[in-house]
C-alpha cells in the first residue's frame, strides 16, 4: 500500500503520490454553467449499527469501495491488503451479503477473497485499489487505480474483466486505458485514478481524478469523465469540456472541466431522477450532487447523507451502475445507501466500514411514458381488466394468472400505477399458451406466432402451459419478443 505514515487524507495537505487514498474535500469551487436546482426532500436516515465489512487476518485498511446490489445478494469490491497477497500492496476484496448491513464475507461465508492484486513489471505492480464495477451483458467490468510503487509519480487506471466477479483477466494488454493528461503540474503527485463507471444508453461513463488536470483545484481535487461505447475506452472516445461531450482521438488530457471539486467520488445514474447523482464526502457527510445526461445544468439541489466518515464513499448501485428503485414507491421515491470508511486504524489508514443512507421523497419518476417504463421495468401491478400487467424493456405485457406475473416481476404492486394506461399492451400472457423449450436456450411461451423467453419451466406450469421440446434451429427461427 501507500506508506501508511505519509498517505494522509485531509484535503488541506498536499496527498502522497501511490495509488489509493486521496483526501475527500476538494479545493477550489465549481459552477455549474447553467442552473436548475430544484430542491429535493429526503427522510428514513439510516445506518448500520456497526462495521459491515472487513478484510481476513492481516488486512490493516478497508476503504474504497464499489457495492453491486445484485436481486436478493449485495456484492462489494474494496481496497485492503493481506500480507499473503502477492506482491506486498494494495489489492482488491470481495465479500458479499443478503444485505446491505453485512456481514460481508467470501463466497461460503469465509474470509473476504483478494480478487486482484499488483502485476510486477507493469503500471499496476505493486497496488491495485479503488474499484469501480459495473456488469453489461453478463460481463463484469472493474476499473481500478493501479501503480508501479509507494511513490510512483502517476497512477494510472486499468481494467479487468470477470464472468463471475471472482477471476479477472487484465484488458488491454495490461496496459492502462487512462493515463494522467499531464495538464499542469502540482504538488500533488497523485496521477490519474478513482475511477467510477456507470453504463447508460449503450455509453460507458468513467468519471476519475486527475491531479495533473487543467481544471483541477490547487491540491488536484477534481472528477473528469469519458464517455466510449467500448468499455475499453480504446476508440470512440468523447470527453467532457466546457461545451459538453465532444470527440477526441484518446482518453489523454487535457482535462478542461471537472463535474466535483473533490477526491473519491462515485458516480451513478438515476432513473426516476433522469439525471446522474455523484457522491463525494464534505464536512457533513456525503454529499450528492446532481448532473443532467449531458452534464450541462444541475437539476436538482445537492442532499447530504450524514455521518462519520475518513474515505470516499461507494454508492449503492444496481449492476449497470444506476440508483436502485424502491419495491414500494417506485414512482415517488428514490433509496440511496453508501458505504464509507468511518476511522483511522492502526495503520494510519482508513477503515471501518459502515453503511449510511437516506430517502429522496416527493419524486416524480413516472410522470413521463419513457421515464415510467425505466423505473418500472421488472414490476407487475393489477391492470384495468382484472389480470396483471408487467412492465419490461420498455414493454407493457398483459398476464392472466397473479401467480405468472408473480414468477417473472421482481417486485409486485397491489396498486396501478396510472401513466401504464397510456401505453398500448405489446402481449398477453394467456393462461395454457404454449411453451417450447430448446437445449441450452431455455424456455419460451408462444404469443401470437413469436418466441417470448421465460427462463424456466416453473413459470409455464404455473401458466398451465405444456412445454413441447424442439431443436436450437427450430427455437432460433422463431420471431423473437423480448425476454420476460
Amino acid at each position: 500500500m501507500v506508506a501508511a505514515g505519509v498517505a494522509g487524507c485531509s484535503g488541506s495537505q498536499t496527498q502522497p503520490a501511490g495509488a489509493g487514498r486521496q483526501g475527500d474535500l476538494g479545493g477550489t469551487a465549481q459552477t455549474a454553467p447553467q442552473s436548475v436546482d430544484v430542491p429535493l426532500t429526503t427522510d428514513d436516515g439510516r445506518s448500520s449499527s456497526g462495521v459491515v465489512a472487513a478484510g481476513g487476518p492481516g488486512a490493516p485498511y478497508n476503504y474504497g469501495p464499489t457495492v453491486m446490489v445484485d436481486g436478493t445478494q449485495t456484492r462489494m469490491w474494496w481496497c485492503s491488503q493481506y500480507p499473503t497477497a502477492l506482491p506486498p500492496g494494495d489489492d482488491i476484496l470481495y465479500g458479499e451479503s443478503g444485505s446491505l448491513d453485512g456481514p460481508f464475507t467470501g463466497p461460503g461465508g469465509g474470509a473476504p477473497p483478494a480478487v486482484l492484486s499488483g502485476d510486477p513489471g507493469h503500471f499496476d505492480g505493486a497496488h491495485t485499489c479503488d474499484p469501480s464495477v459495473i456488469r453489461v451483458g453478463g460481463t463484469y467490468y472493474l476499473y481500478y487505480t493501479g501503480a508501479a510503487g509507494d511513490h510512483a509519480l502517476g497512477n494510472a487506471i486499468g481494467l479487468a474483466t470477470s464472468t463471475d466477479g471472482l477471476t479477472w483477466t487484465r484488458a488491454n494488454g495490461g496496459n492502462p486505458i487512462v493515463s494522467p493528461a499531464g495538464d499542469l503540474h502540482r504538488d500533488n503527485l497523485y496521477g490519474a485514478g478513482q475511477p467510477a463507471a456507470v453504463y447508460l444508453d449503450g455509453w460507458f461513463y468513467l468519471m476519475f481524478t486527475d491531479t495533473t488536470g487543467r481544471a483541477a483545484g490547487w491540491n488536484g481535487a477534481g472528477q473528469f469523465v469519458l464517455r466510449s461505447q467500448d468499455p475499453t475506452f480504446a476508440k470512440g472516445v468523447e470527453a467532457l469540456g466546457d461545451n459538453g461531450f465532444r470527440a477526441v482521438p484518446s482518453t489523454a488530457g487535457p482535462r478542461t472541466r471537472s463535474v466535483a471539486d473533490a477526491f473519491s467520488a462515485d458516480l451513478m445514474w438515476v432513473d426516476a431522477l433522469n439525471a446522474f447523482a455523484i457522491a463525494h464526502e464534505t464536512t457533513d457527510g456525503t454529499t450528492l450532487t446532481f448532473w443532467n445526461k449531458d452534464f450541462s445544468a444541475t437539476p436538482y439541489q445537492p442532499v447530504v447523507i450524514p455521518g462519520v466518515w475518513r474515505e470516499g464513499p461507494g454508492l449503492a448501485r444496481e449492476p449497470d451502475g444506476h440508483a436502485p428503485v424502491s419495491p414500494t414507491d417506485p414512482c415517488g421515491r428514490v433509496p440511496v445507501d453508501v458505504v464509507r470508511a468511518t476511522v483511522t486504524g492502526a495503520a494510519n489508514a482508513p477503515t471501518d466500514l459502515r453503511r449510511f443512507g437516506i430517502d429522496i421523497t416527493g419524486v416524480s419518476g413516472c410522470a413521463a411514458q419513457s421515464q415510467a417504463l425505466t423505473v418500472l421495468n421488472g414490476f407487475a401491478m393489477p391492470s384495468p381488466v382484472r389480470t396483471m400487467d408487467l412492465v419490461v424493456d420498455g414493454r407493457v405485457i398483459e398476464i392472466d394468472r397473479r401467480s405468472v406475473a408473480q414468477g417473472l416481476a421482481a417486485q409486485v404492486l397491489d396498486t396501478r400505477i396510472d401513466v401504464l394506461d397510456q401505453i398500448p399492451v405489446a402481449a398477453h400472457v394467456v393462461a395454457g399458451a404454449p411453451a417450447v423449450e430448446a437445449p441450452g436456450l431455455g424456455v419460451g411461451l408462444i404469443l401470437d406466432g413469436k418466441l417470448w423467453p421465460i427462463g424456466s419451466a416453473q413459470v409455464a406450469a404455473l401458466n398451465g402451459s405444456v412445454v413441447t421440446s424442439i431443436t436450437a434451429a427450430q427455437w432460433l427461427a422463431y420471431p423473437r419478443g423480448v425476454a420476460l
